[in-house]
């Protein structure tokens, strides 16, 4: 006897309709711009729990300070590039309906002499209003980005964010700060350096400074040293030399619960290049914990591959290969002062630090700990 065929066999399974992903709240849209000496990058985010879930992203070498450092003035076709990229921003933002942003430029702009007028000009040609922000300010919000990397056994921390046009480094001293709080206590440093943290255990600002030096302001700087070797050498030498008002270039630091956190396309370049990325993945990089002795053996290996080898290294990639040298000379200057086995490559920087700041301001984030 031949088994019964089950009722509904062969029949076609019925559908199951799949809810399309919700669009997210134009009211609770944060987009952050950072146009700075080489790069225009914005982030449209959302508040997710005490972090952000990035909704949209933009990223395109405008190379703004090209020719800056000869001349004392933003070039017309560098400012013809980034308002291009600035017009793909207004598009994006208005295709979000983006209601709370803040955009910024930095270095290029503080130091061009038509630095005010290019910034109305991006207004009258885009709509964007862009701010220039003073130092000080790019410092800290290069601090608060970097909040979630800060490990809560760090007494003594060193922020650095190399950027195009300068290099900003922040010193805090997190010992009088519960090592479960350390992450929060940067945190509340979007505020200000100096401000009263109110009931709150504060991480002290030791120092702060902007070298007016970044990957491409210091390439230009030697331009016309043609020796690679030599050039990186000069490069080095001089970038430490601009530490000399740093109060803790001079002091003997302990090595003992310090940890020094990077941000810059540099850094995490040497940090792919470490783990030998073919392809960049943010994942296995932000975070990402390197000895001195590792990033140098990265750097030697740029110096031994030399301008033609660095060119077609796929670790390094076509946009970086032209200021990763500049960029390294930075980060050995401040290895050789302080020497560690524990620098947090962070992929963040000034975006996440404005997005930080404008969800903490509207108080639209949870005050969990990281």
């Amino acid at each position: 006897m031949s088994p019964k065929r089950p009722k509904g066999a062969g029949a076609f399974p019925k559908a199951v309709e799949t809810p399309a992903p919700k669009e997210p709240n134009p009211e609770m849209l944060y987009a952050a711009l950072d146009l700075g000496t080489n790069s225009c990058r914005m982030l449209i985010a959302q508040p997710k729990g005490s972090q952000f879930h990035v909704i949209d992203s933009f990223s395109k070498a405008v190379q703004l300070g090209q020719g800056l450092e000869a001349s004392g003035n933003l070039s017309r076709a560098s400012m013809n590039r980034t308002i291009s990229a600035m017009r793909i921003c207004r598009q994006k933002l208005e295709r979000h309906g983006v209601e709370h942003m803040r955009l910024v430029a930095t270095e290029a702009c503080r130091r061009a002499k038509n630095g005010a007028s290019f910034v109305a000009q991006v207004r009258r040609e885009t709509g964007l209003n862009l701010e220039i922000i003073e130092p000080e300010e790019e410092a800290q919000l290069a601090v608060v980005s970097c909040a979630p990397l800060v490990s809560t056994k760090t007494e003594q921390l060193l922020v650095v964010d190399i950027g195009g046009g300068s290099t900003e480094l922040v010193w805090v001293d997190l010992t009088n700060v519960p090592k479960r709080e350390r992450p929060r206590a940067i945190m509340r440093l979007h505020a200000g350096f100096k401000t009263d943290p109110g009931p709150f255990a504060a991480a002290k600002v030791v120092d702060w400074i902007s070298v007016p030096l970044g990957v491409a302001t210091l390439r230009d700087q030697f331009s016309d040293v043609e020796d690679d070797a030599a050039r990186f050498a000069l490069m080095s030498w001089f970038f430490e030399e601009n530490l000399a008002d740093f109060s803790p270039y001079a002091a003997e630091q302990a090595k003992e619960n310090f940890q020094i956190v990077g941000t810059s396309g540099t850094v995490t370049t040497v940090a792919a290049s470490h783990l030998g990325l073919k392809r960049y993945d943010r994942t296995k990089v932000d975070g990402l914990r390197m000895t001195s002795d590792q990033i140098d053996d990265v750097i030697h290996g740029y110096l031994s591959l030399g301008p033609t080898g660095r060119r077609a290294d796929p670790r390094i990639g076509r946009d970086r290969q032209a200021l990763i040298m500049s960029g390294s000379a930075i980060l050995q200057a401040l290895m050789r002062l302080w020497p560690t086995d524990r620098l947090s490559v962070a992929d963040r920087g000034l975006r996440e630090g404005l997005l930080y700041a404008q969800m903490s301001a509207d108080g639209v984030l949870e005050d969990a700990p990281f």
